[in-house]
């Protein structure tokens, strides 16, 4: 039982499960979901997404919950997300049936060179575009909230801030839970925070990171926040500014006030398709997040998954084949629409999804050897007016972070943003408490090198001044005869735009309910390198067995992803989970 502050009492349960597969009975971890008539917010952190709740009941509407939830989860999940970083948000309005789509990534400094992490003899610097301040883009969060808030919100802007100063001033008690992906990103980052003196003040105690249980205080961060609170635009061209742009200064960094003054986050037209009932909208490029699930739907097309079974080897096959085939795509033809032409209409169009289709074998995998983005002049036939460059595929890292909001109106935000790794570049800017991304390392550092995670990038995503990274981020809403049916999301890097896919399958094919549909276990196959990964535990013998006969290169891993969704139910309540993998909950107004 988790009791919250100004909040009701909720008890949330989560109850082991057998899962029947093909043959056999698996265990699952699955959490029961949330229901309300009300308002409901739900993101990785409790705290985060009681602040949003606080804006529900004091009279805001989604995008008050949803900026709160922002600047909480900016707190209390550092290592994630912040301030200092960028990403995508989609909102719908109820009155209107407007779905929007607002692009605050982070962006290339001016400075920036194709060069810029090359030694004297051509070759890549080691974790040069990782670690440190080179590795840092102009962060887009704040202009992002402020710009949506601007617009749409209903509360003051500083009340939305309000609840994120209290936890930073105040503190917060680590969370006693520790799940994979926080173990993992504390170990991994520990000497890059340990080698930055603003970082390792912060988040350590004589070297050592604090311990779930103890209180974590950033006394900088809030002095920061409550300064945003009065003027969002210190950020860009303000006090924070010059502290940022100071701090570059001195330690080698390109960021300077040029860089800060010059960010402006973008309104961009969502990308939607249909799946059976369901329209389907989610974030255009420079996300591939919602051209690749349209494609992947339009691949599955009229199929009747469900008459198969959940997770039958049958489905099992076509989804992998089908996920194969759009990140084939996605590493010729996406990219950020500002440098690159892009084949959007084509890509997502039901035809060529269905001639797509038409290219897998049944009965036996095709390796990604053999998968091959389709060329430009057979994709021209399904609407490209021209023949783009190759753009770079990209990393994004799992350290993200996703929140879902729908309001009593049922207006609906889906918002994901991120710092990139675990604990960004590892520098916060003296003084101000900002932890900074590395989200330059998105870019090619230089043609056919590969990258820490073993990707190769090209000429079309060399670094350039005011540049976007390919980003993987997929916040999505649904809707069904012009009415609201689900608002979803997940972190999790490449891995985010099939953990999306797979949860609305859960929903609008098999029924399940938000709890079990974030629950369950999945799969994962992103073209290269040629691997079909799926859960420890998480698929039956016998049909993990069907699956290599077919070819598969199956790969057991451990849990991943941090998921989290809102569905309307038939009876118009709402219905909210968050992956039990996380920490995150749902809470209803």
């Amino acid at each position: 039982m988790l009791t919250l502050t100004k909040a009701k009492q909720v008890v949330f349960t989560v109850f082991s499960l057998g899962v029947l597969c093909y043959g056999e009975i698996v265990s699952a971890t699955i959490t029961l979901p949330l229901r309300s008539k009300s308002g409901m917010v739900v993101s990785a952190h409790p705290l985060a997404s009681q602040a949003g709740v606080e804006m529900l009941r004091k009279g805001g509407n989604a995008v008050d919950a949803a900026v709160a939830t922002t600047f909480a989860i900016s707190v209390v999940e550092p290592f994630s997300a912040g301030i200092g970083g960028g990403g995508f948000l989609l909102m719908r309005s109820q009155k209107t049936g407007e779905i929007r789509a607002l692009d605050f990534r982070e962006r290339a400094p001016l400075k920036a060179t194709r060069n810029m992490y090359l030694d004297a003899q051509g070759k890549v610097r080691p974790n040069a575009s990782v670690n440190g301040y080179l590795a840092v883009a102009t962060p887009g969060t704040i202009a992002g909230m402020y710009e949506v808030h601007r617009r749409y919100g209903k509360l003051p802007w500083s009340e939305v801030v309000k609840p994120a100063i209290a936890l930073a001033k105040d503190g917060f008690i680590l969370g006693q839970r520790p799940t994979w992906r926080s173990i993992s990103v504390y170990e991994t980052r520990k000497q890059i925070i340990l080698n930055n003196p603003a970082a390792r003040e912060i988040f350590t105690r004589n070297g050592e990171f604090y311990q779930p249980g103890e209180r974590l205080v950033q006394r900088d961060l809030a002095r920061t926040l409550e300064t945003i609170a009065k003027n969002p635009q210190s950020f860009y061209t303000g006090s924070i500014a010059n502290a940022i742009a100071a701090d570059m200064a001195k330690n080698g960094g390109l960021i300077t006030l040029a860089d800060l003054k010059g960010y402006k986050p973008i309104w961009r037209n969502p990308v939607c398709g249909n799946f059976r009932q369901a329209k389907i909208c989610s974030m255009p490029p420079p996300s591939s997040g919602g051209v690749l699930l349209i494609q992947m739907l339009n691949i599955i097309g009229d199929t009747d998954l469900k008459s198969w079974g959940w997770h039958h080897p049958n489905a099992l096959h076509l989804l992998t084949e089908a996920m194969k085939i759009a990140y084939s795509d996605r590493s010729q033809y996406l990219g950020d629409p500002d440098f690159v032409k892009i084949p959007l209409q084509a890509l997502i169009s039901p035809a060529y999804g269905k001639k797509r289709r038409a290219e897998i074998n049944p009965d036996r995998a095709t390796p990604s050897t053999q998968v091959k983005p389709i060329p430009p002049e057979i994709l021209q036939k399904f609407g490209q007016a021209e023949i783009p460059q190759r753009i770079y595929a990209g990393y994004e890292s799992p350290e993200t972070s996703h929140i879902n909001v729908v309001d009593d109106e049922r207006n609906a935000v889906s918002l994901t943003f991120t710092v990139n790794y675990g604990f960004g570049s590892g520098v916060v800017a003296s003084g101000t408490g900002i932890l900074l991304n590395d989200e330059m390392d998105d870019f090619a550092a230089a043609p056919g090198v590969p990258n820490v995670f073993g990707l190769v990038g090209n000429e079309a995503n060399a670094i350039a001044p005011r540049k976007t990274p390919l980003s993987s981020m997929t916040p999505t809403i649904i809707t069904e005869n012009e009415r609201l049916r689900m608002v979803v999301g997940a972190p999790g890097g490449s891995t985010i735009i099939t953990q999306v896919l797979q949860v609305i399958l859960n929903v609008l094919e098999y029924n399940m309910d938000a709890g079990a549909a974030v629950s369950v276990p999945r799969i994962h196959h992103q073209w290269l390198p040629d691997q079909l990964r799926v859960e420890s535990w998480g698929l039956d013998a016998l049909t993990l067995q069907d699956l290599r006969r077919r070819g598969h290169n199956v790969k057991e891993i451990i849990p991943w992803g941090n998921i989290n969704a809102i569905v309307v139910t038939k009876t118009g309540d709402l219905e909210g989970a968050a992956d039990p993998r996380g920490e995150g909950i749902p809470i209803a107004k």
